[in-house]
């Protein structure tokens, strides 16, 4: 038997109602949310109640108030296309965001078994271990890590470090087109370490993406993870 302690408080779950509303599309940017007196109703509660859950969107930044005039959407999720080519500046540049990386840790490290099989390389082989913070406007929005076959791409680590672009560092070391083999998406909870990243709380909902990417001739050249702030980004799948 659960304990009535373990439920979510009324105004967190205010919050979350109407973070689905802004990631469904229900409310554009620019849009003034329903008064607190209307909210309350839809929702049954006091007016306070429904300022505490409009304050937590407020310091997310999805939502500003103005004294006298209510709420207004300040950001709407970003939407992020997945399909045979993924990219995250034109994905942003296409959503209307300004994209933004930033690297966390660019090391060299042996495969381990799961990733050994998903680049068609030896378990313990070396691979290029590119960590970062994908930002849409300034907000955190996705924590990656991105592994290379370094016998297979010869240079990429060099090539990371003057920049933060897979695609401009793999035409670098000589691959000048990519597409998308696999794409795996599962939902996850926020750890410590996630939840510091992204700004979110621990436990917070996050989408997971495992993928794989093929060069030209069909070798896999990049296997990536990412880890989505569930209320910043709607991930579009194309075929």
């Amino acid at each position: 038997m659960r304990d009535s302690s373990d439920k979510t408080p009324i105004w967190k779950a205010i919050a979350s109602a109407l973070r689905s509303d802004l990631a469904e599309g229900r409310y554009k940017t620019g849009d003034k949310l329903p008064t607190e007196a209307a909210l309350a109703e839809r929702f049954g509660v006091n007016r306070h109640t429904v300022r505490h859950g409009i304050s937590a969107l407020v310091a997310e930044g999805l939502v500003r108030t103005r004294r006298g005039a209510g709420a207004f959407v300040a950001a709407t999720p970003t939407d992020y296309p997945i399909g045979k080519r993924v990219r995250f500046h034109e994905n942003l540049i296409a959503a209307g965001r300004r994209p933004e990386k930033r690297v966390l840790a660019l090391d060299e490290r042996a495969a381990t078994v799961g990733e050994a099989q998903a680049l068609q390389i030896e378990a313990g082989d070396p691979v290029c271990a590119y960590h970062g913070l994908s930002l849409a406007d300034g907000q955190p929005i996705a924590v990656f890590e991105s592994l290379f076959p370094l016998a297979r791409l010869l240079g990429i680590t060099a090539a990371l470090k003057d920049t933060s672009s897979v695609t401009q560092a793999l035409s670098v070391v000589g691959i000048d087109d990519y597409t998308r083999a696999s794409t795996r998406l599962t939902a996850v909870r926020a750890t410590p370490t996630l939840a510091l990243l992204l700004h979110v709380a621990e436990g917070d909902p996050l989408l997971k993406s495992s993928g794989v990417n093929n060069c030209a001739g069909g070798q896999p050249v990049e296997y990536g993870r990412t880890w989505f702030a569930g209320d910043r980004v709607t991930l579009t799948l194309e075929t």
